[in-house]
């Protein structure tokens, strides 16, 4: 496997993003995870998979109340 292939390069800082905690706040509910963020100007990457995995667990539980 090519890891420079597999890097996600930050399009206004021209590096490559890293792993890091990231607290979230969404619609008033709280939740943190490792994301990658761009060590220069902060931009987080989401990923499809956490939109459609934990940000919709949490929009979902908030629809049933």
């Amino acid at each position: 496997m090519d890891e420079s292939r597999d890097r996600i390069i930050c399009m206004k800082c021209n590096v490559a993003l890293v792993k890091t905690k990231t607290d979230f706040s969404y619609l008033k509910h709280n939740f943190d995870t490792e994301l990658l963020r761009c060590p220069i100007c902060g931009q987080v990457y989401i990923p499809e998979a956490l939109v459609k995995g934990k940000i919709n667990e949490v929009e979902m539980a908030l629809e049933e109340k």
